[in-house]
């Protein structure tokens, strides 16, 4: 297993570069999204010592879901591609990125690497370039498609799981995974509801309730035109039932 930085080239006209972390893992190992689940191991990026940049933003391809052990995560499997994009103040600096990822074969294990690069490369290579395209077009895209594909989320009067409204001609709804940040709970598989239109997503692990009224949450989802995100306010109970959660 190997991870190394790199870059698509200059920056635009705006500073903005992309870079990503490029993990060459074989085809039975893996490593976490941005909410790695149940057991991952969250990704940490550090460019506190880098020169010449002003912030940066991760982008997340969309992930894998996997049970494994009765635990559900989020995952990438073999060679990952996870893109980044930098804010570039002056273009002589240095990138200068101290990452940690869960790696998980037989064993899970926290990976570090400390990776440098120019902040910009006169040079770029190409093919590193095709493949940061190639990652972004799994990144999802906020939704701008005329109607929403999703409505109100709220939370089950039992506590038991959310409720989603969708519309599955816009969405597939067994794709559809709920997230609420490195620190929310886990929501999992979508389940069937009696209602057409509605599906439940069950809180896995102990949780304290009280604090998901209100909680903003992302909904990511693949669609006939790739993966899109829309973000949602979980709401005050429902009556609905869950139907044949856990199968």
């Amino acid at each position: 297993m190997s991870i190394r930085l790199i870059s698509a080239g200059a920056p635009d006209a705006a500073g903005k570069a992309l870079f990503a972390l490029e993990i060459d893992m074989p085809e039975d190992t893996k490593t976490y999204w941005r909410v790695p689940g149940e057991t991952g191991l969250p990704t940490e990026l550090d460019f506190s010592a880098s020169t010449g940049i002003r912030g940066h933003d991760q982008l997340w391809p969309f992930p894998l879901r996997e049970f494994s052990g009765g635990y559900l995560d989020y995952v990438y499997f073999g060679h990952t591609v996870l893109p980044i994009e930098l804010n570039i103040t002056d273009p002589a600096g240095t990138v200068d990125l101290e990452a940690t990822l869960g790696i998980c074969s037989d064993i899970c294990v926290p990976a570090q690497a400390r990776l440098t690069l120019p902040a910009s490369e006169d040079h770029p290579d190409a093919v590193n370039a095709l493949r940061i395209r190639q990652a972004l077009a799994d990144v999802p895209l906020a939704w701008d498609e005329g109607s929403e594909p999703a409505g109100t989320v709220r939370l089950l009067n039992d506590g038991s799981a959310i409720a989603v409204e969708i519309d599955s001609t816009r969405l597939d709804p067994a794709s559809l995974i709920v997230a609420g940040g490195a620190d929310g709970p886990v929501f999992g598989a979508p389940q069937k509801s009696p209602q057409a239109n509605l599906v439940l997503l069950p809180i896995m692990g102990k949780t304290d309730n009280s604090a998901l009224d209100g909680m903003e949450v992302e909904l990511s989802f693949m669609t006939p035109m790739g993966a899109f995100e829309v973000s949602r306010t979980i709401e005050a109970g429902t009556d609905a039932t869950v139907d044949a959660l856990g199968q």
